[in-house]
């Protein structure tokens, strides 16, 4: 008598391909609500198409591209069982480095990693990184869902994206356009946005006990709502600033924090110094400070400490971009200015101290 065997295959080895299949039904809605003219076919396909032909108003356009991901704050969704906003993070992360230079976001994709489908979960993911990219104005025209069994747990995943955007060349944002006397416009972060999360669980979990269900009298909320609050996303707010007062340059501040993030945009010969008595970070700041005995540079180092974009403009356009944005809902206010650099070694520095 012969034994049967059961041959390998890829569902036994973790792979759930029908699972797959209806992840990609139940996002299809979603990514449908993102699209512009110029976006051709449909979700399925090989490759997302986006007509160039758009570009031909340009007379020399620039491509801007831009790919991130959001880190360890992934972790906190998973924990919560929240995933339909971990994809506005997503989308604010590349969308508004992108914009930086003056680019108008025209489309992106998005590269969805998990240890096991769960087509819900996947859908739930693309639905918030579809709400984001409406918010920034852009397409999302494809993506990938991969599932990585043995690699990660059942639960686990982890989201990445890439962008593309124009600028016409003469209209390029950057260290260039920088004078003296330049105003610096702090644009107000929603919370801490996506980074330095490695540094909040160390201190918020390992050192200080708390958990995510704790309520925080000082945020009004629990921890873990505070945590997965989704990054603010200034794509709009930049494009409609530009078009409305006369902008030098951008700065989107993420990892490495405030300072180091705006010596990106300053020349070599141009020094910028930021007030901190011209706003009080949030609750949250604080709370990561105190609870971990953290040093007032080393979290200034991490997190964004209540700003997530800063504008650099002249001073004749400093009111017009103030009313701008109040116009748009941007909490907005001049921090700071531009200086000869002199002997300082620095391309942007803070000074003074934090209000209230």
């Amino acid at each position: 008598m012969t034994e049967k065997t059961t041959g390998a295959s890829y569902a036994a080895a973790g792979v759930d391909i029908e699972a797959g299949d209806r992840a990609v039904e139940l996002m299809k809605e979603w990514v449908k609500k993102t699209q512009r003219p110029e976006v051709l076919g449909g979700l399925g396909g090989f490759a997302g198409l986006f007509d160039a032909s758009a570009l031909k108003r340009y007379e020399r356009p620039l491509l801007a591209s831009a790919t991130d991901g959001v880190g360890t704050k992934v972790d906190i969704a998973r924990q919560l069982g929240v995933y339909d906003t971990i994809g506005h993070d997503l989308v604010a992360m590349v969308m508004d480095d992108i914009v930086v230079c003056g680019a108008e976001p025209l489309f992106m994709t998005d590269y969805i990693c998990v240890g096991k489908v769960h087509p819900e979960r996947v859908a739930a993911i693309v639905k918030g990184i579809a709400e984001g990219c409406v918010l920034a104005g852009c397409a999302l025209v494809g993506g990938e869902t991969a599932e990585h069994p043995g690699l990660l747990g059942p639960d686990d995943f982890d989201v990445a994206g890439a962008g593309t955007g124009v600028v016409e060349y003469d209209r390029l944002l950057g260290a260039d356009r920088i004078r003296t006397g330049d105003a610096v416009i702090a644009m107000a972060s929603s919370g801490l946005h996506s980074n330095g999360y490695s540094l909040v669980r160390h201190v918020l979990f390992d050192r200080a006990g708390m958990s995510l269900d704790q309520h925080v009298e000082e945020l009004g909320r629990t921890l873990g709502e505070e945590l997965l609050e989704p990054t603010k996303i200034y794509s709009l707010d930049c494009m409609a600033l530009t078009r409305t007062a006369e902008v030098h340059a951008y700065s989107h501040i993420t990892g490495g924090g405030l300072a180091a993030n705006l010596a990106r945009v300053i020349p070599d010969h141009l020094h910028a110094t930021v007030d901190r008595s011209t706003w009080a970070p949030g609750a949250i700041f604080d709370l990561v400070g105190k609870a971990g005995q953290v040093e007032q540079l080393e979290l200034e180092k991490t997190l964004n400490m209540g700003v997530g974009m800063m504008a650099v403009v002249p001073q004749e356009s400093v009111e017009v971009a103030l009313t701008a944005l109040a116009d748009r809902g941007v909490d907005a206010w001049v921090a700071g200015e531009i200086l000869d650099r002199g002997d300082r070694t620095e391309g942007a520095t803070l000074t003074g101290s934090y209000a209230g």
